[in-house]
């Protein structure tokens, strides 16, 4: 029993970042392309950038954006 409670957190984990992985991959393109001057100034800076060129991000960013709540 113990063992399926500490297996639990990890998969959870996992799947988190998997997500978020996802959510890289979608606008990772849409970063290099309209946002490469701000890649270096951290994440809220480049979601800036990325919300800032919304009308002209991929549909997947775009929806990625959307799921996130931006």
């Amino acid at each position: 029993m113990t063992k399926i409670l500490f297996v639990i957190p990890l998969v959870l984990i996992a799947s988190a970042a998997h997500a978020q992985q996802q959510g890289h991959d979608a606008c990772a393109r849409d970063v290099s392309r309209f946002c490469r001057a701000q890649m270096q100034d951290g994440d809220q800076i480049v979601l800036a950038c990325l919300k800032q060129n919304r009308a002209r991000i991929s549909k997947a960013c775009q929806a990625m954006l959307a799921s996130h709540g931006q």
